[in-house]
């Protein structure tokens, strides 16, 4: 599979269902009105022009508004383009037999499955309406990217990241390799705000750098 024009393009189909709230969103062909002095506001803007990224109005993208566990996944699992075209099952795998909070009726179901059967770690027990933490979506986006571009593993030198102590140990890895991709970056402190929820912002401009990575790095076949 060719990730230069897979990645983006599997965007398309995911943004519309990731950030709304009901699963659906408006068509966003107008310019969004509230990305003044948002952080990689350039990043947005280009993913919406390619028409990979639509808003929750025409004009509004609500860059402040928490990402959900639902939204988060269905973003990482389409965004990614994960999937189980490359696994053989007796039968095929329902979302509420994976998890417990997780309905195979709902929109985001084969998203939960996708990513599961994927290798990215999602608890059994999750809630899909809880907010996500930057800790805990930094650490779901860097195993679905790792397995979408078939990354070898790498050795690397730790960042001094200052809330160190902060970060759950089990992400510590998938948060340091996130550095050395530029998925994410530290503050001018050298913080990286693990326990902070994680915003619509935050979470488009990381799958926009992972893409961006995996462009670069992933040879056409």
């Amino acid at each position: 599979m060719n990730m230069r024009k897979s990645a983006f393009a599997a965007i398309t189909t995911v943004a519309i269902l990731s950030f709304s709230v009901g699963g659906q969103m408006s068509a966003a062909d107008r310019q969004f009105k509230d990305l003044d002095n948002v952080s990689g506001k350039e990043k947005i803007i280009s993913l919406k022009d390619q028409g990979l990224l639509k808003g929750a109005s025409d004009t509004q993208f609500l860059p402040s508004s928490k990402v959900t566990a639902a939204q988060g996944i269905q973003l990482i699992s389409g965004g990614l383009q994960l999937s189980l075209a490359a696994i053989d099952f007796n039968k095929a795998p329902q979302a509420s037999g994976l998890f417990t909070h997780v309905k195979d009726t709902a929109w985001y179901a084969e998203a939960f499955i996708n990513a599961h059967y994927n290798g990215v770690e999602i608890p059994k027990d999750i809630v899909p309406s809880k907010t996500l933490t930057k800790e805990e979506f930094t650490h779901m986006l860097i195993q679905g990217m790792e397995k979408a571009g078939a990354l070898p593993m790498i050795k690397i030198a730790p960042a001094n990241i200052a809330d160190d102590s902060e970060l759950e140990p089990s992400y510590q890895g998938s948060i340091q390799r996130s550095l050395v991709y530029k998925v994410n970056t530290l503050d001018a402190n050298e913080k990286f705000h693990p326990k902070s929820e994680i915003t619509r912002a935050e979470a488009a401009v990381m799958l926009y750098n992972a893409l961006e990575y995996l462009n670069a790095h992933t040879k056409s076949p």
